[in-house]
C-alpha cells in the first residue's frame, strides 16, 4: 500500500505542490462566500448597499386651534385683613395669654398690662362723682328754698341768682365726674389687650416685664386673616394698550368667563388647584415704573399662600381664534430667529422659520410659518447623524416621551 503524498516532502516538485493546494483554496473561498451570505441575510432590514435604516423621529402634525393667551406676571401675596395689636396705655406687661402662631378670635384676651394704676384712677373718679352728687343735692335744695323768699322779697334777687348758678355748677361737676369714670374705665379696659379681629397671630413682639407706651403705640403682635388672600401684581401699560388694540381690531377675542380667572404658580412650578378672580385693574399708571397695578383674590385652604410670598400669576386676557401649539423642545431659538424641522419630501428634514408669540405652559404659540397638516419633528434629533438624510417619522406623544427607556435584561445581555 502506497503512502499519501506529503506537501512538505522534498520528493515532490513545484508543480505537484500547486496541484495539491488548488482544492484547499477553493474550499476556503466557498466558506468565506457562505459567511458573507449569512451576514447579508441577517441584515435583511438594512438599506441597499449595506446602509443603516433611517432613524425614527417623533413628529407632531400642526393643527389650527383656539389658543387662550395667558400672561404670566410676578406678584406678592397679601393678607386679606391685617391688624397690628398695639398698646393703648402705659404700663408693664404682666402676662401673655395666647399661643404664638395660633388662630385667635376677635375679643380674645392677648396681653395683660398692669391694671393697678387704672383701677385706682377709676376708684378716684367714682369718689369724685359721689362728692359732686352731694354738692348738687345741697345746691339744688338751696335754690329751691330761695325761690319763695325772693318772691316775698325776703332776699335779694342777686342772692337767688347766685344759688341757682351754684346748683347748675354742681350739675356740671356731676357730669364731669361721670366722664372721668368713663375715661378711667376705658384705660382699665385697655390694660387688658384683646384681639381686634379674628385670624392667625404671629410671635409676641414683647415679653412679660416689658414696659409699653401709649405715646409710642408699642406694637405687641400682628394678626392676619389668610383664609382668603390677595395677590397684587403689575403689568406694563404698553402691554395693556396692545391687548386692547388687538381686541378692538378683532385679532384677539375675549376669553369670556376665563378672562376674570387667575392661576397661581409657586416657586417649584406647581399650580394651585383652585383659581382666583380678578378684582380690579388700577385706573392710573405708576409714573416711576410705567406699570398698572392689578389685584386678585384667591381661596387659601391649608394656608398654602403666606403674606409676602412671591408667586407668579397666570392671567387669561384674550383668545387667539386660530393658532398652533408646539412643544418648546421642537422650536430652536437663536439670534437669527425661531425655526423648526419639518418632514419634507422623501422624508428628509427641512428647516422652516416660524413666528413665535409667547409661551403657553411648556408650549410655544406659533403665529406664522406653519401650515395645517405639516409634520414637525419634536423628538429624535440626536439620532439624525447625517444632515439631510431621510428619517422615519412616527407620531409623538408627551406620555411616550416622558416614559423611561426599557432596561435590557441580563439574559439578553448575556446572549449578545
Amino acid at each position: 500500500m502506497k503512502s499519501k503524498p506529503n506537501s512538505t516532502s522534498p520528493s515532490l516538485g513545484a508543480g505537484a505542490r500547486a496541484l495539491y493546494l488548488v482544492p484547499l483554496v477553493i474550499a476556503v473561498a466557498a466558506a468565506l462566500t457562505a459567511c458573507g451570505g449569512g451576514d447579508k441575510a441577517g441584515a435583511g432590514g438594512g438599506a441597499p448597499g449595506g446602509m443603516p435604516p433611517p432613524p425614527q423621529v417623533g413628529v407632531l402634525k400642526a393643527e389650527l386651534q383656539p389658543v387662550g393667551l395667558q400672561t404670566e406676571l410676578p406678584g406678592r401675596v397679601e393678607a386679606q385683613r391685617t391688624a397690628q395689636v398695639r398698646a393703648r396705655v402705659n404700663g408693664v406687661v404682666l402676662k401673655r395669654l395666647f399661643t404664638e402662631g395660633a388662630e385667635v378670635k376677635a375679643g380674645q384676651l392677648l396681653f395683660q398690662i398692669d391694671p393697678a394704676p387704672y383701677q385706682a384712677a377709676l376708684d378716684s373718679a367714682q369718689a369724685t362723682l359721689i362728692k359732686a352728687q352731694a354738692n348738687l343735692a345741697q345746691a339744688s335744695a338751696q335754690a329751691e328754698r330761695n325761690k319763695p323768699l325772693v318772691d316775698g322779697k325776703a332776699i335779694s334777687q342777686q342772692e337767688y341768682i347766685a344759688s341757682v348758678a351754684a346748683a347748675k355748677a354742681a350739675e356740671a361737676d356731676v357730669a364731669a365726674a361721670k366722664a372721668a369714670i368713663k375715661t378711667a374705665k376705658l384705660s382699665l379696659d385697655y390694660a387688658a389687650v384683646s384681639a381686634p379681629i379674628s385670624g392667625r397671630i404671629g410671635r409676641a413682639l414683647v415679653t412679660e416685664g416689658a414696659l409699653v407706651s401709649a405715646a409710642e403705640a408699642t406694637q405687641l403682635a400682628l394678626i392676619q386673616q389668610t383664609g382668603s388672600v390677595y395677590v397684587n401684581f403689575t403689568q406694563s401699560a404698553n402691554e395693556v394698550q396692545q391687548l386692547r388694540r388687538a381686541l378692538n381690531s378683532g385679532k384677539l377675542r375675549s376669553a369670556g368667563e376665563q378672562a376674570a380667572q387667575v392661576r397661581i404658580v409657586l416657586d417649584d412650578g406647581s399650580e394651585l388647584a383652585k383659581p382666583g378672580k380678578l378684582l380690579f385693574t388700577d385706573l392710573s399708571v405708576d409714573a416711576s415704573s410705567g406699570q398698572v397695578t392689578l389685584r386678585a383674590e384667591l381661596p387659601n385652604p391649608g394656608q398654602q399662600l403666606l403674606p409676602g410670598q412671591y408667586v407668579r400669576v397666570r392671567l387669561s386676557q384674550g383668545e387667539l381664534p386660530a393658532g398652533i401649539l408646539l412643544p418648546q423642545q421642537a422650536v430652536k431659538r437663536s439670534n437669527q430667529g425661531d425655526s423648526v424641522l419639518l418632514v419634507g419630501p422623501d422624508n428628509k428634514p427641512v428647516p422652516r422659520m416660524v413666528k413665535v408669540d409667547h409661551a403657553q405652559g411648556n408650549q410655544w404659540v406659533v403665529l406664522d410659518g406653519l401650515k395645517p397638516g405639516e409634520q414637525v419633528i419634536v423628538d429624535g434629533f440626536q439620532k439624525m447623524f447625517v444632515p439631510g438624510a431621510p428619517v422615519s417619522p412616527v407620531p409623538w406623544s408627551p406620555a411616550a416621551a416622558a416614559a423611561p427607556a426599557p432596561v435590557a435584561s441580563a439574559a439578553s445581555g448575556a446572549a449578545r
